[in-house]
């Protein structure tokens, strides 16, 4: 968990679907009742699947 955070995926903002991953796989998540949304950490230039002050099991 980084800030609250908890990342469930990463994604490269260089690709060529832009977000497009992140977003879908975002929505698949909700589709099964976990609240992810989709944010841009510029440090490392990907978007981040998260779990806003979870506590769940993801990738830091």
């Amino acid at each position: 968990m980084v800030n609250g955070r908890t990342v469930l995926e990463r994604f490269p903002a260089g690709g060529p679907r832009g977000s497009w991953p992140a977003e879908e796989f975002a929505y698949a998540r909700r589709q099964e009742g976990v609240p992810a949304e989709v944010v841009m950490d510029l440090a490392t230039d990907t978007f981040l699947v998260i779990l806003r002050g979870a506590d769940g099991v993801g990738v830091d």
